[in-house]
């Protein structure tokens, strides 16, 4: 997967917008204003940060062993660094689902509320 596919997945999802909040090279994407990946589009190799269930982030980073390491300059608990390109496509899929179901779980009743108004 390169970072264009990853970027047309993220904001496929329902809810999502992209921005680059911090400068002009880290492509941000968030559901209903909560970041959930981050893509600094200057990298290579091509890489982008993802949050993860922290039991499950250890295991990928012990499986993916220098191919997924904890997030650079994130919460080394909470978020991954994954290489794209070293990656099957099938996983990343799965893994940004998990990043923006993370942050959906977390939403706060009202938030909730609009994100389900959306078509």
């Amino acid at each position: 997967m390169n970072i264009e596919e990853f970027r047309l997945y993220c904001i496929a999802k329902k809810g999502v917008t992209e921005e680059f909040p911090f400068d002009a090279q880290t492509l941000v994407f968030k559901v209903m204003g909560k970041m959930f990946a981050l893509a600094p589009l200057e990298r290579i190799p091509s890489q982008v940060n993802l949050k993860c269930d922290p039991e499950r982030a250890i295991e990928l980073r012990e499986i993916h062993d220098g191919i997924i390491i904890p997030g650079y300059h994130m919460s080394k608990v909470h978020w991954n660094t994954l290489y794209l390109e070293n990656l099957p496509p099938l996983l990343i899929r799965e893994l940004i689902d998990h990043s923006y179901d993370l942050i959906v779980a977390k939403f706060t009743k009202k938030l909730k509320a609009e994100f389900d108004a959306l078509d």
